[in-house]
């Protein structure tokens, strides 16, 4: 009966802590092992970017037109749906009214 406080100590840091930590680490794994070429992605840095090669470790990624980044595979902190379409930004002819 003295231990049942610590037992239930470490259940509780188990059930708040490590358990969603391992979730999370679960997750980055599936989504890095997951990367595509042409995947569009968001880097822990908040760069967007389209993947043009993929290494063990590293990936080169395109940030603009003739601007290819390469970083760490960790770096990756998103991949976009490939559904999910862009802000709608309005064309040359179109008018919004005020």
């Amino acid at each position: 009966m003295e231990f049942l406080p610590l037992v239930a100590i470490a259940l509780l840091f188990w059930l708040l802590i490590v358990r969603p930590a391992s979730k999370r680490q679960k997750e980055v794994q599936k989504l890095q092992a997951g990367l595509a070429v042409g995947n569009k992605v968001v880097l822990t840095s908040g760069i967007f970017a389209v993947i043009t090669e993929l290494g063990d470790d590293r990936v080169h990624v395109r940030v603009a037109d003739g601007v290819v980044l390469e970083v760490a595979r960790g770096a990756i902190a998103a991949v976009e749906a490939p559904d999910q379409p862009g802000p709608e930004q309005p064309g040359p002819d179109t008018h919004e009214e005020l």
